[in-house]
């Protein structure tokens, strides 16, 4: 694993709300975003920062990003041409999400009517999740505030996009509440989702956009239709806080980050785990699985390819595992992690810390099997009930349900 830092311009202060909580990539692989601390969130062109790695290699590349793009867009007149924004959301910022009025690539969605914005053929939105429950949206291409969406009452932790281009946002509070709003028509909020107990930490989408996962306190996984806007089922397995999770791209696999020190993989069709992802040996037992706060994990990220899973604990690692072995394949040492995500194009990964800088790291990598490749494409389409219906050999149909 290769570092490339990438740090604040200002000088570092241990001040609280420096903190990094969130980092995004927009879905078409064209910005990237981080919470810099204190207000700022920061946008910039992903192409800008790949250069940067190119020419700079290891060295602190946020200034020289800046004043290259200064000149480069300078010179150019090209309307739509990727620039950097530097946004202040006027309070602490806990959660970042990128949407498009474009379905994803991974999205299996087929024969629906996208419906766009007003103002703009493709539309690409960033939303800020802030401390005093406001989440504001954002222009991505011209940096201007679009929208004020106040109704949690707590801190916004997470924000999620639907996939499929619908421009339907989910955001997760420490209110106890999700809440569903549909940017198209102007950041109405359409629903509540009320279940949990207590602070809700994350929350994310299937790639078909039609099931949500939310993760919070007190052991909680809980999936819900979004077509209803009904829950489907918890998953009971994890041993204290739950703080993050994931579909993987074909949607056969949910991935879980908690306290407990674990990493699960569960088959969220049926509610089973498929792999669990230690992060402490020997693994603690339920009683004490509270205890080893320097082993928390805080973050979990699948990787385009559906089989790498990144994790971030607060033992200064940060893993990158295959989902068919036991054990982590690279290690890489990071300081104060807070949170993690892969590039759109799984290449490198991205991780914020307490400080309010970006580290990044080139991913291993690796060509996909071509039974991977075909597993992926079926489950894109059919649920493990389907899969375990079809007539072909128990082991094709262990493979495709991930159960080798």
């Amino acid at each position: 694993l290769m570092e490339f830092p990438l740090s604040p311009t200002s000088p570092f202060d241990k001040k609280c709300g420096r903190e990094n909580w969130t980092v995004a990539f927009a879905p078409d692989g064209s910005y990237f975003a981080w919470s810099q601390g204190h207000r700022i969130v920061k946008l910039v062109p992903w192409s800008q920062c790949l250069n940067n790695f190119l020419l700079h290699g290891t060295k602190n590349v946020a200034n020289s990003i800046s004043t290259r793009l200064a000149r480069q867009n300078s010179d150019s007149g090209q309307k739509n041409k990727p620039c950097e924004h530097i946004i202040d959301c006027g309070d602490i910022v806990w959660s970042l999400a990128f949407g498009s009025s474009v379905p994803e690539k991974q999205s299996r969605c087929v024969n629906i009517e996208w419906h766009r914005f007003k103002f703009g053929q493709d539309q690409l939105l960033l939303a800020t999740g802030l401390n005093n429950g406001r989440i504001k949206i954002w222009d991505v291409y011209t940096g201007k505030l679009l929208l004020n969406l106040m109704d949690h009452t707590e801190v916004v932790r997470d924000l999620t996009f639907a996939p499929d281009g619908s421009l339907i946002l989910v955001s997760a509070s420490r209110d106890k509440t999700l809440r569903v709003w549909d940017l198209k028509d102007d950041g109405n909020m359409m629903k509540v989702l009320r279940g949990h107990q207590n602070w809700v930490y994350g929350c994310a989408f299937s790639p078909d956009s039609s099931i949500l996962c939310s993760v919070g306190a007190s052991k909680a996984v809980f999936l819900w239709d979004m077509d209803k806007y009904s829950m489907i089922q918890k998953l009971e397995g994890h041993h204290n806080d739950v703080v993050a999770c994931e579909f993987s791209p074909d949607g056969a696999l949910l991935a879980t980050a908690s306290y407990d020190t674990r990493v699960y993989v569960w088959d969220p069709y049926i509610g089973v785990i498929l792999m669990e992802f230690g992060h402490l040996f020997p693994p603690p037992t339920p009683i004490f699985a509270g205890g080893a706060n320097d082993r928390w994990v805080r973050s979990v990220s699948f990787s385009h390819d559906g089989l790498h899973i990144a994790s971030l604990a607060d033992d200064k690692m940060v893993r990158f595992w295959r989902i068919d072995e036991e054990y982590p394949v690279q290690v890489a040492p990071l300081n104060n992690g807070l949170c993690c995500t892969f590039s759109t194009d799984g290449s490198v990964l991205a991780a914020g810390t307490q400080d309010g800088s970006v580290y990044f790291w080139a991913t291993p990598r690796q060509v996909s099997s071509l039974q991977h490749l075909c597993r992926m494409a079926i489950r894109r389409v059919m649920p493990t009930s389907q899969v375990k219906n079809l007539p072909i050999p128990s082991k094709v149909v262990e493979f495709l349900c991930y159960q080798i």
